[in-house]
């Protein structure tokens, strides 16, 4: 199958009011919704089945709904107007004015109903499928083994080696540089290698170990990964599953996710500047770099603008590329670990907890309690992995997170081998920020170190970027971010690629590198914004379990998982002045956008309305045969985020009505859905029983180009020969070049809030920041392909609640003595004036 990009686009047209989720805990996060036109800032969702339900035949309308459409009498004067339309001579056609040749290569509708790559993609997905039963219909004839999996593959905890490896690329790479710099910053803490005891060793390795353990083995891959909603995981999405027990759990899930998204922001820049500047360390290259000091930035923002460049290919092309060099570089760990093992195996007695708690609390602790925010480095890739599982899958998670455990762990102890044995080496102790990863390697091995550091540096990452575009997905879905185009690189819908995301998240690691420059500082704000994320994590969690009737195991859980994490937050608490504050302060931008965005559908919703077939109707009827009235356009097309087949947005029908009416041969309110499906491609359409208003609803694929205009020229045609709509001719040329459909006029409707409205200053500031981040965010207009057709975009009035506007005061007006000559004198020539004319009347 080809690279090339479908788009599934989510549009935010301008009113911002959301189909209202309710509270159905199975809201499908990874749906991109359509708004536009009448400006819903979410579309309806599809099915899950991938059905389309036609509300001509099986919705039901408020106040009689179609029975009342299908009642309305159509006037004389709408027949004689049918029937004029039907008899036009194709002599008009054929003596038009119309180009022989094709001038602007309208795109056009093939009667083919896959394209090629839809096709090949088909078709191996068929090879596939067969293979897999084969394969099944083989295991089960090998007894329980074979029907275990069977079952296994059968269900979301499937599993394959191809997705195995992108799960190691895309998953682990935060998680899997901890090694570099976790060590280092323990050195840094007890104040050098002198200081770092037996007793110290062991606790910082058994605090270590039992973190892992509990926060990323036991909190993360045994339980959130069992929590997902419809294959998608991360904060967003988990609180989609519990935000109907309680209102009050938006805030720790939108604390959370900005939390989250504000330390995407610096992970690429401290992984990949920490394994870039160990280039330092290789004698060869050390001149080099002595001689230019800003050498190691710029190789920084080099690589950095490479891997954000190359997101546009997609997770699964990237991961497996990636996932090999994880795979080589967790292997690279482990063997270095065993290899400084072999000196002192001795250090496996750290296995015991009460070696940690002992540090913790012993005064050989020369950090304090700081010395959590140290072990916290080694479990910072924890929520990435819970936000990615939508990318590669939970099985593909489960069976390879044994084998990075197992290097870590055999890492971290062969780090804790060499320290011990070298405790008193005389030649380490004036080595200013002593790395035992490094150091603990030959010379020779070092070079190959350094060079996996690297890639590895860059691989951590990819998991932070992957795991925000997830989570901008979701909140979008939440409507608490705006609609921003989408792209599906892959067949699978959990895979995607937001560019808007991507350049923001390019600029931002840009920018906190100018700020900070190097690793170090950047470590020092590194990791506070991270821990907030895992406390609301685990609110959220508890608030699940508690609620599916396990509430002792709930009860655990939240002790347990909020004293550690707590422990984590204080302990992070003392980088705030040392850099914290940048991540805290990106947190508080990305809550505040939520927020205002969220605040502001609210105010929208509250003001939406809809109509029905009986309200609209009768004066629909009479513009359509006001022949007093010129045509505004043959076709005015309406889009709207509004599923619901069997009424009217009131927003379409005072656009059609304002300032000079807008008639048309036809209007049309069109809704686009986007189906899990990467190929669907269907409409369902309703008349109101009549001939001049259609409502549209298109079922797209996610990898579908959302090319709205060709559609509905493909759906104009239908409708004239099957005899639902009259037919239309276009003498002159025009853009789709189209004679047998007459002009079309697309209108897209924003909202702007009225002077007189009654509401909070809170209130109109979330509007105001909405309209203006809506703005920013993109155009429908682009991703619709509606550009060529220069489409009219209108303002319509948001009147939330407005009030009575104090009555105006007549004054009498105050003359001058001038003045008031100036206006006897004009009195009088006026009134002499009128006595001449009638005189002259009477002579006459």
């Amino acid at each position: 199958m080809s690279e090339k990009q479908h788009e599934s686009q989510s549009v935010d047209g301008g009113i911002g009011d959301e189909k209202e989720t309710g509270d159905e805990s199975d809201h499908n996060l990874s749906r991109h919704h359509i708004d536009a036109g009448t400006g819903d800032d979410t579309g309806a969702q599809p099915s899950d089945d991938g059905s389309g339900v036609d509300s001509a035949n099986g919705d039901k309308t408020d106040d009689g709904g179609k029975a009342d459409a299908q009642k309305t009498v159509k006037t004389g004067a709408s027949d004689a107007s049918d029937e004029r339309q039907n008899k036009q001579p194709k002599a008009v056609i054929e003596d038009s004015i119309l180009p022989p040749e094709s001038i602007t290569k309208a795109p056009k509708v093939s009667h083919q109903a896959r394209t090629r790559e839809e096709r090949i993609a088909l078709k191996a997905e068929r090879k596939a499928a067969m293979k897999l039963a084969a394969q099944r219909k083989k295991a089960s004839s090998r007894g329980p083994l074979g029907r275990l999996w069977i079952r296994i593959q059968s269900s979301p905890d499937k599993v394959s080696l191809g997705m195995a490896i992108v799960a190691l690329g895309v998953v682990y790479g935060d998680i899997g540089t901890s090694p570099l710099y976790m060590s280092q910053t323990f050195l840094s803490g007890q104040g050098g290698i002198g200081n770092a005891d037996r007793p110290a060793v062991l606790g910082m390795l058994s605090l270590v170990f039992w973190s892992i353990t509990l926060i990323t083995t036991i909190k993360y891959v045994f339980i959130a990964l069992r929590i997902d909603n419809k294959g998608e995981g991360g904060i967003f999405a988990l609180y989609s599953l519990v935000r109907r027990h309680a209102k009050w759990l938006v805030i720790p899930a939108m604390l959370g996710g900005a939390a989250f998204l504000a330390d995407s922001v610096l992970t690429p820049a401290v992984s990949i500047s920490s394994a870039v500047e160990g280039l330092k360390t290789l004698p060869l290259l050390e001149p080099v770099f002595n001689d230019n000091e800003n050498l190691t930035l710029m190789i920084t923002v080099v690589v950095i603008l490479i891997l954000f460049s190359v997101q546009s290919r997609g997770t699964e092309r990237i991961g497996k590329v990636f996932g090999t060099v994880v795979m080589i570089w967790f292997a690279f760990l482990a063997v270095v670990g065993v290899a400084n093992l072999g000196n002192d195996w001795t250090v496996f007695e750290a296995l015991n907890p009460m070696y940690g708690l002992r540090f913790l609390f012993s005064s050989g602790n020369v950090a304090g309690l700081a010395i959590m925010g140290t072990v916290f480095l080694s479990t910072t890739g924890a929520e990435a992995l819970y936000s990615d599982m939508g990318h590669v899958g939970r099985g593909n998670i489960y069976i390879t997170w044994p084998f990075i455990k197992i290097a870590l762990v055999l890492n971290y102890f062969g780090q804790g081998a060499w320290m011990l044995n070298n405790q008193n080496n005389p030649d380490l102790k004036n080595v200013q920020n002593l790395n035992p990863f490094f150091q603990m390697m030959n010379p020779n091995v070092r070079y190959v170190a350094v060079a996996l550091s690297v890639t590895a540096g860059v691989i951590a990452s990819q998991a932070l970027i992957t795991g925000a575009f997830t989570m901008v997905s979701e909140a979008t879905g939440l409507n608490w971010m705006p609609h921003l185009q989408v792209r599906y690189p892959a067949r699978t819908r959990g895979q995607l690629y937001i560019p808007v995301v991507n350049m923001v998240l390019c600029a931002a690691t840009l920018i906190v590198l100018g700020i900070f420059r190097d690793s170090e500082h950047i470590a020092a704000a590194y990791g506070l914004a991270l821990t907030i994320t895992m406390i609301t994590t685990t609110v959220l969690l508890a608030v699940y379990i508690w609620f599916k009737g396990r509430k002792f195991w709930a009860v655990v859980f939240t002790v347990v998982f909020l004293a550690i994490q707590m422990l984590f937050f204080m302990a992070s608490m003392a980088k705030f002045l040392h850099g914290g504050w940048f991540t805290m302060l990106l947190t508080l931008a990305i809550l505040f956008i939520m927020y205002t965005w969220n605040e502001g559908t609210k105010v929208e919703r509250s003001q939406r309305r809809h109509m029905a077939p009986k309200e609209c109707l009768p004066a629909l009827d009479m513009l359509h045969n006001d022949f007093r009235v010129p045509y505004y356009a043959d076709n005015l097309v309406y889009l709207t985020s509004d599923t619901e087949m069997c009424r009217l947005d009131t927003d379409i029908f005072f656009s059609i009505f304002a300032d000079h009416p807008k008639r048309a041969r036809a209007w049309w309110a069109v809704s686009v859905q986007t189906t899990d499906d990467p190929f669907t491609r269907d409409y369902s359409v309703e008349n109101f029983g009549t001939n001049y208003l259609f409502r549209v609803r298109m079922r797209l694929g996610f990898k579908v180009d959302q090319n709205v205009a060709t559609y509905l020229h493909q759906i104009m045609h239908e409708l004239i020969d099957s005899g639902e709509m009259p037919q239309q001719t276009s003498v002159y040329p025009k853009v789709d070049e189209d004679p047998q459909i007459g002009t079309i006029k697309y209108i897209l409707i924003h909202k702007a809030l009225m002077p007189e409205s009654k509401i909070t200053t809170g209130r109109a500031l979330a509007l105001q920041v909405k309209y203006a981040i809506r703005h920013v965010a993109g155009s429908p207009v682009k991703w619709f392909g509606l550009a060529p057709y220069n489409p009219i975009v209108e303002v319509q009035p948001l009147f939330v609640t407005t009030r009575r506007v104090p009555r105006l005061q007549r004054v009498t007006l105050r003359r001058t003595k001038r003045q008031q000559a100036m206006l006897q004198e004009a009195k009088k020539d006026k009134k002499d004036k009128k006595d001449s004319k009638e005189a002259k009347d009477n002579k006459e």
